[in-house]
């Protein structure tokens, strides 16, 4: 099976969610609904995964998938990654929204694993999609505690 990657990217300047922030729940829904939004539409955007999309319509483009989340601040000062996880995890929904994947379940998706890009003016979020094989995700799960004793 040949394995296939997207690169998603989201406009640059859209607002992100920081593990950090303590914002009220009605502008943060607003913030998740935005960054899902624009994630669903970014996999419209891009030919590759509209084709995937289009070739497996109803069906899930994907059945595994590791995703690489990079996030291109926009500023040279320290940050970490990690604590974008609220975007990441918007930006997930919406491909699933997208019928990238089924679900963003631990059955189906490794990551995101959260990583520091090239400075972008305004940041900006990047997805990269890497599809897996069955064979491939079951090496990133914990052995069941009956697996782990035999």
């Amino acid at each position: 099976m040949t394995t296939r990657t997207f690169t998603l990217k989201l406009p640059p300047g859209l607002p992100l969610l920081n593990a950090n922030q303590r914002l009220h729940h009605a502008p943060r829904a607003r913030m998740t609904a935005e960054i899902r939004s624009k994630a669903m539409a970014a996999c419209s955007e891009d030919e590759h995964m509209r084709a995937a999309l289009a070739a497996t319509n109803p069906a899930p483009a994907l059945q595994h998938a590791y995703i690489l989340g990079v996030l291109h601040p926009a500023t040279r000062r320290r940050i970490d990654p990690a604590n974008f996880y609220p975007s990441f995890k918007a930006a997930i929904d919406g491909l699933v929204d997208a019928g990238v994947l089924e679900d963003d379940d631990h059955t189906r998706l490794v990551g995101p694993d959260m990583r520091i890009g090239p400075l972008v003016k305004g940041g900006q979020l990047t997805l990269v999609i890497q599809e897996i094989t069955a064979v491939t995700h079951a090496a990133f799960q914990w052995p069941t505690r009956q697996e782990a004793t035999t």
